[in-house]
């Protein structure tokens, strides 16, 4: 990541170093840590040999006054001997809890992925979120809204020197429902808007994952991508598919 786009991922843990001293109500939990992994595996042989990989890792550190998430993804894809997917995204994002229902967020991200057209996409932002309805149970609606900055790096077998810099607006919403004491569904929307040319990328993850037995689960989630500007000879929209084992902790 460039030195640039270090320095707004510093200032996260520099900033939560005033932390107060209240109870952070949208904390449920009197765990300081608590996060899953997962992985999802496919292997074929016969006619043609395939191998499809993918992997999540998240945490949540729970402070008095502060949520910090860390979350990590990648997805490898194999057929006959030849790749056909690879790809790494990663964020940090820091939440100032002010009451029950309002934070301020300082996030980070980096996308990595060899077939985009990219050499990496990364972005910056903070801003306001509001967390409008939350039960006992965990289930909760928030959406946040901010500003940031974007920089994309278009690989050069697509261009010669080009890169996408520009400011951008961030819109943000999660969706959270415990159907039942062992099973969950999740809706996550994101959009980043560039402010100079209106281009957008916008992301939507549903999941839905039942337990098998104690912190044991199955998960199946769609992800969709859709990006208003590409590098030529890509696509603007991508899906995913996953059926994948969760741990969580």
């Amino acid at each position: 990541m460039k030195q640039r786009y270090q320095l707004p991922l510093l200032a996260i843990f520099a900033t939560q170093m005033a932390y107060a001293a209240e109870t952070n109500p949208q904390n449920k939990t009197d765990k300081s840590w608590q996060g899953s992994a997962e992985l999802g595996v496919l292997l074929t042989s016969g006619n043609s040999d395939t191998t499809n990989l993918n992997s999540k890792f998240n945490v949540i550190q729970q402070l008095k006054t502060w949520r910090n998430t860390y979350a990590f993804a990648s997805i490898y894809a194999e057929s006959d001997d030849v790749k056909t997917e690879e790809q790494y995204r990663s964020s940090i994002q820091a939440d100032y809890i002010f009451n029950d229902r309002q934070f301020w967020y300082l996030r980070g991200a980096y996308n990595k992925d060899l077939f985009s057209g990219y050499e990496y996409q990364s972005s910056a932002s903070t801003g306001y979120g509001n967390r409008f309805w939350q039960e006992a149970d965990g289930s909760y609606l928030e959406a946040s809204v901010g500003a940031g900055y974007r920089n994309n790096k278009i690989d050069e077998d697509y261009a010669t020197d080009s890169s996408e810099r520009t400011p951008i607006a961030r819109l943000s919403a999660t969706y959270e429902k415990h159907l039942s004491s062992t099973s969950l569904f999740k809706q996550e929307l994101n959009s980043e808007i560039s402010t100079e040319n209106g281009s957008s990328i916008s992301e939507s993850t549903s999941s839905l994952q039942a337990n098998i037995v104690d912190n044991l689960a199955m998960k199946l989630s769609y992800r969709v991508k859709h990006s208003t500007d590409v590098p030529v000879d890509t696509k603007k929209v991508s899906t995913e598919t996953s059926v994948s084992v969760l741990y969580s902790f």
